[in-house]
């Protein structure tokens, strides 16, 4: 790709970003993106240190030259990194990342704790000169990153979190430094110095940053090991049949690749030769091996069981379901709520406001001391300025919707839910709708034998089964598979089928143990099962409901939510289906059409949640404000969807339900703790009213304001396993 190259909106732009070091630093570039005419969406996902811009006419010069006035370095990722590439730089990124924060957290808390101790203990002259030695230290161990964001926010005529970080911490340190010199040159002053309180400041903030860092790594975790299922080399057949390995990224459309048993398939293609059970759970998330022969198709990440295959690439190795899956994901964590979205722009209006604040403390101060002629009122200004910009410090709001987002995103993991979108959760806690597709997604989706009704004084269920089965043994037809399974289930032993046909679109026939046995198909996907040209009986075969299907739509009811059902499939199969399940008939829609369920999706009212499985129903599942996909569907669902349900548990929707109404109540709880703190204080640090020891009190509430939202937080995954195990035990 030129830089200079001109793209439609639906050719995303991919730009390498460096110097990010916080989730304030992604949000910033993002901001920047986004303000850029032309451009639809950014997302900068800090992980993974690269920006995905997506919009008409976008030119990438300017793109870059954008994310280098906010402070960062910015490049062209020309050729989409190949999935082993991404996984080593994702993992360097985010061990580097939380090692940077760690190391900072420690030194700044390692020494603010002495310098505190010895503060309280002694008030020896040595004393200053430990606190002035540590205090520097810190300054400049730990306070170099708050410096250098908050310097990239002056360069660029804006504020951020860390320009009351380091102004505060700055006024601390230099008016303590002021009045150790005043005491070395023999002048005696009753205020303290403030060197434990700067030190503090930066310890505790870099703590916050580390338990960020170590959130962000573990979420980014799920990343690694998706990416990790898609084997880095491939063995590439030529046309002489010379087998050569080659990396995974470099195999290219129309390559033929040798698949032998026991390893993973490295690319998404069709079998040109060979048969072979493959484990597509990892994707798919169905367990059961499915089987693969000469014209099916084949997923990378899948397992190849048994046999050996030879497939034809269908796409690059830079660009399989397992690198397209792992984008959506990480670009999903780079995405943000509109909550999160009001409190960035709450922060970027706050820091500016308490800086005025901060300079109309320190003027009235000093106009205060000119009238009283005392220093000792300048003084007392600076100390209630310093405290005005620690107490005002938003990093409890920078904190209060990532952390409850995180802990939500997590426990939806552990219980089975992969929610790729943080603004999914929100909305979600909002629905007022969820729509259900029908076929394979409240119904097994797979044709089962739901009655036997045999014919004649000889001729039992049990019988009537093992000849049908004997003879549908050899056919690949679902219907014949759905006997024979149910023949399986029933310990039947099926008897050898000579003379075996099968006509098209007719059915099959064949000699059983000397009696000719005929299966006839009709439209109802029934059986009628002939012996020696005598009808002995009907097998009826039908696509069931889930075992857990009731119990879902049940539980949405009792969440309050209005539950419909979409299916293409005929009007009386639909509302014998919705009866089972107690949809009520003006929520039932058969004889759907792909168009017609995204129309639906469009008009209904309110928030609304679509729950499918199928490519027909990709369409809905984007129009819907939130959806939601079946792990066993077709992957243009899962990709389309906001929420993937591993598996087939459709229990997991209510269980989404509540989960995202926890999380969406966590979210207000939290930014209310973080406004609290901040609005109540800052009057009082304005004022003096919290005295000598302001900054040290402010620097104490701050960080119980902190520690408040993220054990909110933290509590939130306590109510959520207590609220499964006590669904669990009803």
């Amino acid at each position: 790709m030129n830089p200079h190259d001109h793209t439609s909106a639906d050719a995303p732009l991919l730009l390498k970003v460096s110097g990010l070091s916080c989730a304030s630093c992604a949000a910033t570039v993002q901001t920047a993106l986004e303000a850029q005419s032309g451009v639809d969406s950014a997302a900068v996902s800090l992980t993974q240190g690269r920006a995905t811009v997506s919009g008409s006419n976008l030119v990438m010069d300017e793109l870059i030259t954008v994310i280098r006035n906010s402070g960062y370095e910015a490049e062209a990722l020309k050729v989409k990194q190949a999935p082993a590439e991404l996984r080593s730089e994702l993992e360097q990124r985010q061990r580097r990342h939380e090692r940077q924060w760690r190391r900072r957290a420690f030194i700044g808390l390692s020494i603010w704790v002495p310098m505190m101790v010895l503060g309280w203990t002694t008030d020896a002259p040595s004393v200053r000169w430990i606190q002035l030695g540590l205090g520097t230290l810190v300054m400049f161990a730990v306070g170099t990153g708050f410096y250098v964001s908050a310097w990239s926010a002056a360069r660029r005529r804006t504020t951020n979190m860390d320009t009351l970080i380091s102004i505060g911490a700055t006024t601390a340190y230099v008016y303590s430094v002021v009045l150790f010199i005043i005491t070395l040159a023999g002048i005696e002053s009753e205020q303290p110095m403030y060197f434990s309180e700067a030190a503090a400041l930066f310890g505790i903030i870099s703590l916050g940053h580390w338990l960020e860092a170590r959130s962000t790594a573990q979420a980014g975790s799920a990343v690694r090991d998706l990416l990790e299922l898609q084997p880095e080399t491939a063995e590439r057949q030529d046309a002489d049949g010379h087998i050569e390995t080659i990396p995974s990224a470099d195999v290219a459309p129309g390559d033929l690749i040798l698949i032998r048993p026991g390893t993973r398939v490295p690319i998404d293609g069709t079998v040109q030769e060979g048969q072979s059970d493959l484990d597509e759970s990892v994707v798919t998330g169905e367990s059961i091996p499915v089987s693969r022969k000469t014209g099916d198709p084949v997923i990378a990440g899948s397992m190849n069981t048994t046999g050996r295959l030879l497939i034809r690439a269908e796409v690059d190795g830079r660009n399989t379901t397992v690198s397209r899956i792992a984008e959506l994901v990480t670009n999903a964590m780079a995405s943000k709520t509109d909550i999160q979205r009001l409190a960035d722009r709450v922060s970027s209006i706050f820091v500016p406001i308490v800086l005025g604040i901060a300079l109309c403390t320190l003027a009235g101060w000093s106009i205060a001391a000119g009238v009283q002629g005392t220093w000792l009122v300048f003084q007392d200004g600076v100390i209630a300025m310093v405290t005005v910009l620690v107490i005002s410090c938003p990093c409890a709001l920078g904190l209060a919707t990532p952390m409850a987002i995180m802990v939500g995103a997590a426990e939806g993991s552990r219980m089975g839910i992969l929610i790729k979108s943080a603004g999914a959760l929100e909305i979600a806690g909002r629905a007022s709708a969820v729509v259900f597709d029908k076929t394979g997604t409240l119904t097994v989706g797979q044709p089962s034998v739901t009655s036997i009704e045999p014919s004649g004084p000889d001729m039992d269920a049990d019988t009537l089964l093992r000849l049908a089965g004997a003879v549908e043994a050899p056919s690949e037809h679902p219907l014949a598979k759905a006997i024979v399974q149910a023949a399986n289930e029933r310990g039947l032993d099926l008897p050898s089928v000579d003379s075996f046909k099968a006509t098209t679109g007719q059915g099959v026939s064949g000699i059983v143990e000397g009696r000719r046995v005929e299966i006839g198909r009709d439209a109802q996907a029934t059986c009628q099962v002939s012996v020696d040209g005598t009808v002995r009986g009907r097998i009826t075969i039908a696509d069931t409901l889930r075992e857990e299907a009731k119990e879902a739509v049940q539980s949405l009811h009792k969440l309050g939510i209005d539950v419909h059902m979409l299916s293409g499939d005929r009007d009386t199969v639909v509302k014998h289906v919705a009866s089972e399940l107690a949809i009520p008939p003006e929520f039932t829609h058969s004889e759907q059409t792909p168009e017609s369920k995204s129309a639906f999706l469009g008009a209904i009212e309110g928030r609304s949640i679509m729950v499918g499985d199928g490519i027909n129903d990709a369409a809905a599942l984007a129009m819907a404000d939130v959806g939601i996909s079946l792990g066993s569907g077709t992957n243009i669902a899962i990709e389309t969807a906001s929420i993937v349900i591993p598996g087939n548990q459709v229990t997991a929707v209510p269980a989404s339900v509540r989960l995202a109404r926890m999380t969406l109540r966590t979210i207000k709880q939290n930014l209310f703790f973080a406004f609290f703190y901040n609005t109540a204080m800052i009057p009082l640090a304005a004022l003096g009213l919290l005295g000598t020891w302001g900054p040290l009190i402010a620097a104490g509430a701050m960080g119980l304001s902190d520690v408040t939202v993220i054990g909110n937080a933290l509590r939130l995954r306590w109510l959520v396993r207590r609220k499964e195990s006590s669904k669990s035990a009803e």
